[in-house]
């Protein structure tokens, strides 16, 4: 659930007055967008457990799987979709790209897509249940990432917590 964090970063970063944006944001941001990247990565399907503990002390990367299931959760994508917002680097449409067809690969189903479990196996398991944040959210962020940046102006609307576009109402 913490990679919701990169988004809103970015987005006070370039929406909040200058005085109160701190310099750091945008470039934790960009980091903690690449470890939640990581999280999907780093498995044999592509797709990210939901729980990771980290080790700031691990001679390694310090990730450790907290679980081995993946509940098509959205807040990775939204990482990536701010990140490709605001910096246009197309690695960020890669990466949504590569995040999408692991779960068009390991989660697609006859009537939607599901929840899996069995990770870091090249066929992971179906549990047969899909939220629905995957519709509201995930898909729409994953979306959102490879449309024209313009499909959606940050200036004019918000994406409230279900990524629901609200207009931007001036005073």
């Amino acid at each position: 659930l913490a990679c919701f964090v990169p988004g809103m970063l970015m987005l006070g970063s370039r929406s909040l007055p200058k005085e109160d944006v701190d310099a750091k944001w945008e470039p934790l941001a960009e980091k903690l967008t690449q470890t939640c990247n990581k999280m999907y990565t780093k498995t044999a399907s592509g797709l990210s457990p939901d729980v990771y503990y980290f080790d700031v002390d691990d001679k390694g990367d310090g990730m450790t799987p907290g679980n081995d299931v993946n509940l098509l959760r959205p807040e990775a994508a939204e990482a990536l979709y701010y990140r490709w917002y605001y910096t246009g680097d197309h690695k960020y449409r890669k990466m949504a790209h590569s995040m999408f067809q692991a779960f068009e690969k390991h989660a697609k189903t006859k009537y939607g897509y599901s929840e899996t479990e069995d990770l870091d196996s090249t066929h992971p398991l179906i549990r047969n249940s899909q939220e629905s944040f995957w519709l509201a959210e995930t898909l729409k962020y994953l979306y959102l990432i490879q449309a024209p940046r313009n499909t959606l102006d940050l200036d004019k609307w918000v994406l409230n917590t279900e990524a629901q576009p609200l207009p931007i109402v001036d005073k």
